[in-house]
């Protein structure tokens, strides 16, 4: 590796930690770091699951008092997230970098997307709301729980926001809601970071990397986050996902 690619992956986690800390959305500098750094597409997604996986089980912990009340309901929900994120980093293996490099802009555009829309997303949702204690399991609710974790365990930027807005419709109050988000994620994460790592696809001199400058980063997000107006945050998450997804567009159908 050479020292510019190594002054950008610690850049890039710097970044990506501090972003997450401040208004999410720092997939949007690990991720295309890796692949600048030289990483095939999968083996750099996989790297980047990696770095984010110690995140979502701080997360999980965190919101442990809000879940235990909820007992034996998350065993559904557990069971999903679980299936969802197995067959997600099987179906990115099974398809191998070929396949992963022509969906890139595609997956980094429904991610833009998604960020972009998550405050306008979030005002609906609570509008039309119907909060409720414990809002009965069906086929329909799972089944969007089994996709949103297989997107997760397949690429994963924006899937936060998909899961809040799964439970926000079901009823779920904000903070459970967003509790629950925290739990699904860390089982997701880590089935796909077991997927990943008996497959040999996490470049392991890369994640060290990343992790350093993803913790430095989200300590100085933190102390910042009361300092920097969210909106300007936001608004440069999406000027750089809104960038690196024109960029890929480019470089995978116009370029050749």
């Amino acid at each position: 590796m050479s020292l510019f690619d190594l002054l950008l992956l610690a850049l890039a986690g710097f970044a990506a930690g501090g972003m997450n800390a401040l208004a999410g959305g720092g997939t949007f500098f690990s991720f295309p770091a890796l692949l600048a750094a030289g990483l095939p597409p999968v083996t750099a997604n996989a790297t980047n699951a990696v770095a984010l996986w110690p995140a979502s089980l701080a997360g999980a912990w965190a919101a442990r008092a809000s879940l235990r009340p909820l007992g034996r309901y998350l065993l559904p929900l557990l069971g999903a997230g679980l299936a969802g994120g197995l067959l997600g980093g099987l179906l990115l293996l099974a398809g191998g970098d070929d396949v992963f490099r022509v969906l890139i802009p595609w997956l980094l555009l429904a991610a833009t997307a998604l960020f972009a829309a998550s405050p306008w997303l979030g005002r609906a949702l609570a509008a039309r709301r119907k909060e409720t204690e414990h809002p009965p399991h069906t086929p329909l609710s799972l089944g969007a729980h089994i996709g949103v974790s297989i997107y997760g365990g397949y690429f994963g930027a924006g899937m936060g926001i998909l899961q809040l807005a799964a439970f926000s419709i079901e009823g779920h109050p904000l903070a459970r809601a967003n509790a629950l988000k925290n739990l699904i994620s860390a089982v997701i994460y880590s089935v796909a970071t077991l997927t990943f790592v008996i497959a040999g696809r996490v470049s392991w001199y890369e994640l060290v990397i990343l992790l350093t400058g993803a913790t430095l980063g989200g300590y100085a997000g933190g102390a910042l986050g009361e300092k920097l107006p969210p909106a300007l945050l936001r608004s440069f998450v999406i000027l750089v996902g809104s960038g690196m997804t024109l960029y890929y567009f480019w470089s995978t159908y116009l370029s050749a």
